[in-house]
């Protein structure tokens, strides 16, 4: 072998190296805040009367195709929510004689809210440990969105789709 052979060496390496993975990574899913899915929503809230009957929610209900209403004063403040799940149990109570019953006497009036500012990873837990999946978002006593279990489902898996697309790019060059 020739004395001016040398093999290489990790130091001859002058480029960095990186990592697939670090702590940053690992927890980007933890930091999402709840504004970061109302800023991909049409921000189009569904309001209703607690005067109101079942038979007009029902209506708002199917007509913008959604599972839950916010129910509202005169003033925009919230009072309480109206999902279809108030609505079969009314249904059950009284069969046949449902429609005609006021908001006010099926809502659920204990509404829990939550802030623009909190992790999506802790609402997704308050939901699922309460058996819920509407939550509004209250910011200084003033309504500002509705989260559902179904938006963060699809925001998280449009951003799982976004980080395979990456790292087949990554693979591929």
């Amino acid at each position: 072998m020739p004395e001016s052979y040398r093999p290489p060496l990790r130091k001859d390496d002058k480029e960095a190296r990186t990592s697939s993975q670090s702590v940053s990574s690992n927890t980007a899913v933890s930091d999402l805040r709840v504004q970061h899915l109302l800023d991909q929503k049409d921000g189009a809230l569904h309001t209703v009367r607690p005067q109101q009957t079942l038979h007009e929610a029902v209506e708002l209900l199917r007509v913008h195709r959604i599972g839950a209403l916010i129910v509202t004063d005169a003033n925009g403040a919230l009072v309480g929510i109206l999902s279809e799940r108030d609505i079969v149990r009314k249904l059950a109570d009284a069969p046949g004689k449902t429609l005609p019953h006021k908001v006010e006497d099926v809502m659920t009036r204990a509404v829990e809210t939550c802030t623009a500012d909190e992790s999506l990873v802790t609402v997704l837990k308050r939901m699922t440990n309460g058996r819920f999946r509407h939550m509004p978002v209250v910011e200084g006593g003033t309504l500002s969105g509705l989260v559902t279990i179904g938006d963060v489902v699809h925001f998280r898996l449009t951003q799982l789709e976004e980080e395979a697309l990456q790292i087949k790019q990554l693979i591929v060059g």
